[in-house]
């Protein structure tokens, strides 16, 4: 039953992922790939949210399987992080990849933390 949740959490997250990218890219003339910034510290926010409902409010693991490791693990993504980081390094330009992977690190941390506290 849990790797169902699993399945289709991670079914709606992957093409959540994809369109809220896309939507984002679009939308913002950033100097780093915004739509995974965007997408990353969404996750990372909900993710926060629903481990402190699971520790803290009595919440079903059903809810971190399906929305946590499922949903979340589907919509964001550390090898696109990962590979949109090397790929700014390798454009030459070393200031928006380090600007790119501070942002993703450091706010990530403060929206799960946020999430957490929320939750």
């Amino acid at each position: 039953m849990t790797v169902l949740l699993v399945f289709l959490g991670g079914a709606v997250g992957a093409p959540s992922r994809y369109l809220l990218d896309r939507y984002v890219r679009a939308k913002l003339a950033a100097p780093f790939p915004s739509g995974t910034l965007v997408v990353n510290l969404i996750g990372c926010f909900i993710l926060g949210l629903i481990s402190a409902g699971v520790a803290h409010a009595g919440w079903s693991p059903s809810v971190q399987a399906l929305a946590g490791t499922g949903f979340c693990g589907g919509l964001t993504t550390f090898s696109t992080f990962s590979v949109e980081a090397v790929e700014l390094l390798q454009g030459r330009r070393p200031g928006a990849s380090a600007g790119y992977v501070l942002a993703s690190c450091g706010f990530g941390i403060a929206v799960a933390a946020l999430g957490y506290a929320v939750g």
